[in-house]
């Protein structure tokens, strides 16, 4: 373990990682998010599994189970810009799809200038305590540890962003509705920062919890039941606490998603614009679900350049 020393705003701060961090970043450098154990995962034991489920052997497509220690792993572009993206792969709660909704994805932002961060959360459903709290205390904490290596990484710490995909987009969207939720108990001077998202990219994301518009393994999965209780169905149907501090959002989707309803993005949308807050909808004819960039097809295929234009016009990049 390493204590490291950087400065934010003017605030002398220190906190304890288990990797150095330098500057400049380096690509595919991988941090873990909590020094000692995570919150809720004390006294469990997990062997963490990477399942290579592609038979390609020059195209990655890796889920991982198990995660005990969570981390973040930087993609960072040629040309950085300043602006920092938190990326959170999909897997219906039961995984964590690395490649086609993280590295590949990275890869695309780290394109446009985007240092790229891929977030490998702990899964509800792997015997953690408050279970559902599990995943929103990495998101939280990872957002907190961008902006507090924000100077040493050359990032600005007030363009730093999130986008999530499917079960990634229901966290995203809790994160981006729930960022000043107190679900664990400070651990250094980084805890004291912000988890509020600066800009929120939403993928074919499972947004409610609602029996008409969830995704039945996702919400089995981080709430605990095939019929979870009402007031945790409300707590986790981000589509009903958006509010005016939500960050401006884009989304995007496929009319033919047959998992995942794209009115689920449609109802994100609708309480964004009913809070005022800046937000873009894409509804793609076809593309079916967790096209991420490989398997986007048509004018899907377009999302990339969209959310880069989108993040200009919105001054989340230079």
């Amino acid at each position: 373990m390493k204590l490291i020393a950087y400065s934010l705003t003017g605030l002398v701060m220190a906190f304890a990682t288990t990797l150095a961090t330098a500057a400049p970043l380096a690509d595919q450098q991988e941090t873990r998010l909590w020094a000692s154990t995570a919150p809720g995962s004390e006294n469990l034991t997990l062997v963490e599994t990477a399942t290579e489920r592609s038979k390609d052997p020059a195209i990655r497509d890796r889920a991982y189970t198990n995660v005990l220690n969570p981390t973040m792993t930087a993609y960072v572009a040629a040309k950085p810009n300043g602006t920092a993206l938190l990326i959170m792969p999909g897997g219906a709660y039961a995984r964590v799809v690395t490649d086609k909704e993280g590295v590949d994805i990275a890869r695309a932002m780290n394109a446009k200038g985007i240092t790229a961060f891929v977030l490998k959360y702990r899964l509800p459903g792997e015997g953690h305590a408050n279970r559902q709290n599990v995943p929103l205390q990495d998101a939280q904490r990872a957002i907190r540890l961008i902006r507090a290596n924000a100077a040493e990484w050359k990032l600005d710490a007030s363009r730093v962003g999130v986008i999530g995909m499917s079960a990634g987009g229901n966290l995203a969207a809790t994160l981006g509705t729930q960022f000043d939720k107190a679900v664990y108990t400070p651990r250094d001077e980084a805890d004291k920062l912000s988890a509020r998202p600066d800009f929120l990219g939403l993928l074919y994301p499972v947004i409610s919890m609602t029996d008409k518009l969830t995704h039945a393994q996702s919400r089995e999965l981080l709430l605990g039941s095939k019929q979870p209780a009402p007031e945790l169905i409300a707590e986790f149907s981000a589509e009903q606490h958006v509010t005016k501090t939500t960050p401006p959002s884009f989304l995007a989707c496929a009319n033919d998603d047959t998992s995942v309803p794209p009115d689920n993005s449609v109802s994100f949308y609708r309480a964004l614009r009913a809070s005022g807050v800046p937000a873009e909808i894409h509804v793609f004819r076809a593309s079916g679900h967790g096209f991420g960039i490989r398997q986007a097809t048509g004018s899907a295929s377009e999302w990339p350049n969209l959310f880069a234009a989108w993040l200009g016009a919105n001054n989340m990049m230079p």
